[in-house]
């Protein structure tokens, strides 16, 4: 079968070699040209924009930054939406704001073209392996029809509702996954102050009710000072004002998240933007001067 893939960056290159590896024939588009060549030299095809990408593909997968590049992508000059034919169905897979995702449903609904939002959860290391987490809006035998092409990238696929669900939920994800690094940044950093190895700390903590995903996966980046980003705090940043504006349009307080958000923004303007998420912990470092270190 022949997909369509728009948007290789940290995400979009692994997800695509997947579906390479697969034995999916990938028509691939970016406006990077050295990313393409990344996936050419993997095996897709390149094309010369989205528009040609949608000539090709019944199937059209997008990873991109933000609700303006999806929409540039999809409904602007060369976009899908000017070379897709009827039925064609679209995957979404951008964490955007759920009314982006509505708005460009049904812009593509005019044209006959099919979307379902299905943001992703994992960052790099489970892109690469084919692990993420997907969690999708929109129609569900559309949703079932594309099942075992996102089981190629993701571990897991939900079903979440109607389109923007998907998204809407990968906010509720984004929050948590803040939330918690920020809380083991704090936690981490007490323990540092207070003279006991952080690393005996996780060891003694990480299999119980504290122990999460994010706690296993972040930790030892803090502790080796490796903020290499698999999740950039500007996108990051993306996300939680997202959440906070769809919380304030359905009246949703998130009073935590507008916390987090501002040390994120604080480290944005220290130009950290483009480190890993988990450089939250270099916020509390720069408040106490000491840092989180095995």
């Amino acid at each position: 079968m022949k997909l369509g893939f728009i948007g290789l960056g940290i995400m979009g290159k692994p997800m695509v070699k997947n579906l390479l590896k697969a034995g999916y024939e990938v028509v691939a588009y970016d406006v990077i040209k050295e990313n393409l060549d990344d996936v050419t030299a993997a095996g897709a095809i390149p094309a010369a924009s989205s528009k040609a990408v949608a000539e090709e593909c019944n199937i059209i997968i997008t990873m991109l930054p933000n609700s303006p590049h999806v929409k540039t992508v999809v409904m602007g000059e060369n976009g899908i939406l000017e070379g897709a034919k009827e039925n064609t169905i679209l995957v979404d897979m951008s964490s955007i704001a759920p009314l982006a995702s509505q708005e460009i449903s049904k812009a593509c609904a005019e044209k006959g073209v099919i979307m379902i939002d299905a943001p992703v959860s994992g960052g790099e290391p489970k892109a690469i392996d084919g692990t993420l987490s997907i969690m999708a809006g929109g129609d569900k035998a559309v949703f079932d029809e594309v099942y075992d092409i996102l089981m190629v990238m993701g571990a897991s696929a939900v079903h979440c509702g109607d389109i923007g669900a998907g998204n809407t939920t990968k906010l509720a994800n984004q929050v948590i996954v803040a939330l918690n690094i920020a809380a083991v940044s704090e936690a981490f950093m007490l323990s540092t102050k207070a003279g006991v190895d952080p690393i005996k700390v996780f060891d003694a903590i990480k299999g119980g009710l504290a122990g999460s995903t994010v706690m296993n996966a972040k930790v030892p980046m803090i502790t080796d000072g490796n903020f290499k980003p698999g999740f950039k705090i500007d996108l990051h940043i993306k996300d939680l004002s997202n959440a906070l504006d769809t919380g304030h349009g359905v009246g949703a307080p998130l009073p935590l998240t507008s916390l987090v958000m501002e040390m994120l923004q604080t480290l944005h303007a220290d130009g950290h933007g483009q480190d890993d998420h988990s450089g939250i912990a270099m916020y509390y470092e720069k408040l106490t001067g000491t840092e989180i270190r095995k």
